[in-house]
């Protein structure tokens, strides 16, 4: 890690929109916070002009963009707290302090034509700037996006339109009426490669899945947990792997290989 990843940067507030209800996506610009960054990496981000709330949030590079000669990044984080309030307030040339990049990033094999992504809730987030990448690179698409309800999924607007998007909400509102991992079977075959984010509970289902049809099929998983630091010296986002020992979400992850953990 870097001393320049370390230290806080002033990032411009480009644009800011609710895209559905309750969750926000804003475009930055600041070249030192996008150096280096990747899908499945994430940034730092204070969420106060003062000391209240202290500690800033991990943010997930959403997408990327190259426009007015520069490339700019986005987040998209829900409204949690008193931080996150703030920050859905601020407005285009207003300005926010974070670090990074930070972490390890998702890694596409090389041979993989077929990537199946799958999103719970906001763990959206850390997954479309995948899609866009690999889209890019002539790559096939399928996402598979979960909410509680159908004003808490990302509009398909917001998604690359070559990507084949399925829903699935708890209350049946939108796509199936169920959880998105149910639909998990369904893509296992054609997919050469697995990425998902989301919370713990959806990777546990995604394991007993894979367990239940022998499967042996590569799944990495974005982590995501509470953090202090972003740096490893908390120990406060610490993931305990199947087999023993520790492991940090800001230092070891936030990827990881489904297996390892569930």
């Amino acid at each position: 890690m870097t001393a320049e990843r370390l230290q806080l940067q002033r990032a411009v507030v480009l644009s800011q929109e609710e895209v559905c209800r309750d969750t926000f996506l804003m475009w930055l610009s600041c070249p030192a916070l996008v150096r280096g960054a990747a899908p499945g990496r994430f940034l730092m981000l204070r969420c106060s002009d003062g000391l209240d709330p202290l500690l800033p949030r991990p943010m997930s590079y959403h997408r990327f963009r190259d426009r007015d000669g520069e490339r700019q990044f986005a987040i998209l984080y829900d409204v949690r707290g008193r931080g996150t309030l703030w920050l859905s307030r601020r407005r285009p040339g207003d300005e926010v302090l974070a670090f990074g990049p930070l972490g390890r990033g998702l890694q596409v094999r090389p041979d993989a034509r077929n990537l199946l992504l799958v999103a719970g809730g906001l763990g959206i987030a850390g997954l479309v700037a995948l899609a866009d990448e690999a889209v890019a690179q002539g790559r096939s698409v399928t996402l598979l996006a979960g909410a509680r309800t159908a004003v808490r999924l990302l509009p398909p607007s917001f998604l690359p339109p070559e990507v084949e998007v399925v829903y699935a909400t708890d209350d049946g509102s939108r796509g199936h009426h169920g959880p998105v991992t149910a639909l998990l079977p369904e893509y296992l075959d054609w997919a050469d490669q697995v990425f998902a984010c989301g919370p713990a509970a959806m990777f546990a289902a995604m394991a007993e899945t894979l367990r239940a049809r022998a499967s042996r099929r590569p799944v990495q998983v974005l982590m995501e947990e509470r953090m202090g630091c972003g740096t490893g010296i908390c120990y406060g986002c610490a993931v305990f792997p199947r087999r023993g020992g520790v492991r940090l979400v800001c230092k070891d992850g936030p990827r990881f290989d489904l297996r390892d953990l569930f």
